[in-house]
């Protein structure tokens, strides 16, 4: 089983910042690529940005030069800071992480945090 910790989401004003934290815990063996995914209200989840064990990142279009991924392989946790918030940013985000468990790797989400960004 594996279990996810988020932390970081709120309510911020346009233009602040947010830090989002996902640690995971539980029955694995490894951890392949860890990311976040949003899904904004009455809209589908999408990808914001995903980090590979080695520290490769991949970020969506409409993210780049705002947030940044980290993940600190030690404490299987990752990290998603964002700044120069817009209210279009405001979603539910999900930790993600490709994890093995006995013999097989899954994808897998976290239960999610509320990001509202309003004046």
């Amino acid at each position: 089983q594996v279990r996810f910790v988020e932390s970081g989401g709120g309510l911020v004003q346009p233009g602040g910042s947010l830090r989002l934290t996902c640690a995971l815990s539980g029955s694995f063996r490894s951890i392949s690529t860890m990311g976040w995914y949003r899904q904004p209200p009455g809209k589908q989840r999408d990808l914001v940005a995903t980090i590979t064990s080695a520290g490769q990142t991949y970020y969506a279009d409409s993210v780049k030069s705002r947030f940044t991924i980290s993940r600190d392989n030690a404490k299987n946790t990752v990290f998603l800071q964002m700044n120069g918030l817009i209210p279009e940013d405001t979603a539910v985000y999900y930790c993600y992480c490709n994890v093995k468990t006995n013999l097989y790797w899954s994808d897998r989400w976290g239960q999610g945090t509320q990001v509202t960004v309003s004046s």
